[in-house]
């Protein structure tokens, strides 16, 4: 697996340009456009936080409710208040640091979206001491302060973003932390003039900061106003008027001591649904949309762009991402070729398909077992143990960091060029695992025929079927008995390629480890781009050495693609072994 060790990444960090002392000035809007102080068009390329200050439990390999004070309440029965106490705390230390920030610019964003949980910045309303009054926490404050002098020093804007409002902002429970039992921000004015309070007080701490990207000032709201009961995340609202009021008055108050940032803005129906909402009531806004799971062409995005177009205002997609690799060079290129920034979703979760991954251990998942209820209960020593060595995964030096994401995103949408994914050396006796196939998209570096999830709109879960080690859309699996991966799941006319740095020219021998899960399983090896040689595969299935015999290798760079003619295989590795 490719992962960077904390030595590397610091010699990474080290090619990175000093930034210049004075900033670009404030972001505004003009016209369609975010521009800069000097009037230059701004296209926003970031990633969100999710998981720091607001967990969702999908983020954490949460089955069943996945709000943050369930999954608090869930770790206190197991361990305590004050182990738990302490658990918290080293993971809003850990998750996101200084580093995290100039990798991320090293890498090549140029912004970070902050999803903000209001309860780290004032007490819930039912719980003030003198109801209607505002007690502030320096905690969250502290916390923004520290992030933005870290993008500060990177020359990266920082947006604010209210991702759980006081009482939460929808149905959609874990993305807001919100409890039922308790009034929405909806159904409660304390909530909602709680909400207008901390943007009131966020605006006021952060005027005059330039490197303050704008304010995005309600997350995914989804209500259904005028049908509850039937439309409970607002998708066919048509009215929209609480929604509408209530991002008018924090409008307001923001402008009491602000006038010089952004104010982002977002429909009901988790961001796109706009009715009864526009035009805009303020001269420096910008629409916020959020786009998951549907085709990247430009009917998926039409309904933004006529938006755009009618009220002559910019638009943003504020969160995206939760693909494949193929899905997210499709959607960069699309929405830089309409001139539309974007911020990714998230930056690191226990999973593969965000640039940083978080690892498990082995206490950890005893606890996940026991809440899936397909394990006894831990002790507290051992759950203890796994929650504070998950609180450690989440420093960017302990994490996975995915090349082949960061490359979908920041290199492939505007390079059809390959470049090795592994520094795949052949002398005698190399291995080349299966696995380590070029860095490049579809069709350039490999080719699969199911490669991303499109069912929004096609009502089909697609894409990489195994989900570990790479988010491409080729199938790979992990052997646990020998904690290795595999390519699976092949179809006819599917093939991967492999940049192999030769030592010595010569000719090779090739033992080709793979599994057909068909008797009529058929493979071709290509090197350099001349003619294909078809290698005979045993009849029956399970695991088999193919040799392919006297392959001409020159000294350094050759290119070696592996075509399946025909059936469904698994592929493990390539050993070479020069010819005497």
């Amino acid at each position: 697996m490719q992962h960077f060790r904390l030595t590397t990444l610091l010699l990474l960090l080290l090619i990175i340009i000093q930034p210049d002392a004075s900033a670009q000035g404030f972001l505004r809007v003009k016209g369609k456009q975010i521009v800069n102080e000097k009037g230059q068009n701004v296209l926003l390329r970031g990633v969100g936080l999710g998981g720091w200050m607001l967990q969702e439990g999908y983020m954490l390999r949460v089955n069943g409710e996945g709000m943050q004070h369930k999954i608090r309440s869930r770790i206190v029965e197991l361990i305590g208040e004050d182990s738990t106490r302490i658990f918290y705390e080293a993971w809003l230390a850990n998750h996101t640091r200084k580093v995290d920030i100039d990798s991320m610019k090293a890498w090549g964003f140029n912004s970070v979206r902050l999803p903000m949980h209001f309860n780290l910045y004032t007490l819930p309303a039912d719980q003030e001491p003198e109801p209607g009054k505002q007690t502030w926490l320096e905690k969250g404050f502290q916390m923004t302060d520290s992030l933005l002098a870290w993008c500060k020093a990177n020359k990266m804007y920082l947006i604010l973003d209210l991702h759980a409002a006081p009482g939460g902002q929808g149905n959609d429970l874990n993305i807001a932390d919100r409890d039922p039992s308790k009034p929405s921000l909806w159904e409660s004015e304390a909530n909602r003039q709680k909400t207008i309070g901390l943007w009131r007080k966020l605006a006021e701490r952060y005027a005059n900061e330039p490197w303050i990207g704008a304010y995005d000032i309600l997350n995914e709201p989804n209500w259904g106003f005028a049908d509850l009961a039937n439309d409970k995340n607002g998708l066919k609202e048509t009215g929209n008027q609480p929604l509408k009021q209530l991002m008018m008055d924090i409008t307001k108050a923001i402008r009491e001591v602000d006038n010089k940032h952004i104010i982002i803005i977002e429909g009901n129906g988790w961001g796109n649904n706009y009715n009864g909402i526009l035009p805009p009531w303020d001269k420096n806004m910008v629409l916020s949309f959020h786009k998951y799971w549907n085709f990247n062409t430009q009917e998926a995005i039409k309904h933004i762009l006529d938006t755009r177009n009618t009220y002559n205002v910019p638009v943003w997609l504020g969160e995206t991402g939760e693909n494949s690799n193929v899905w997210f060079t499709e959607a960069v290129r699309l929405l830089e070729a309409n001139n539309i920034g974007w911020a990714w979703w998230p930056l690191k979760k226990m999973g593969n398909n965000n640039p940083m991954q978080i690892r498990s251990n082995k206490e950890y998942d005893k606890v996940l077992e026991y809440w899936s209820g397909k394990g006894p209960k831990p002790t507290a020593a051992e759950a203890c143990k796994g929650l504070m060595e998950l609180a450690a995964a989440t420093r960017l030096e302990n994490t996975v960091i995915k090349r082949d994401v960061l490359d979908a995103l920041l290199r492939q949408p505007f390079s059809q060029a390959t470049i090795p994914f592994k520094k795949n050396v052949i002398k005698n006796g190399a291995i080349v695992k299966a696995i380590d196939y070029d860095l490049g998209r579809n069709g350039a570096a490999y080719f699969d025929t199911d490669t991303a999830d499109y069912h929004i709109s096609n009502g089909s879960r697609g894409g990489n079927r195994g989900r570990v080690y790479r988010n491409d859309g080729v199938d790979i699996s992990a052997d646990p008995a020998t904690d290795s991966y595999f390519v699976t799941n092949t179809e006819a006319g599917e093939w991967l390629q492999y940049t192999i740095d030769v030592v010595k020219a010569g000719n090779y021998h090739i033992k080709l480890n793979c599994n057909p899960a068909k008797e009529n399983a058929k493979l071709s090896v290509q090197i350099n781009n001349n003619g294909a040689r078809q290698v005979p595969v045993s009849g029956t299935t399970g695991w088999q050495s193919l040799e392919i015999k006297d392959i001409a290798l020159k000294k350094g760079a050759n290119n070696l693609r592996i075509y399946i003619d025909a059936g469904e295989m698994s592929l493990r590795d390539m050993q070479f072994t020069a010819v005497e």
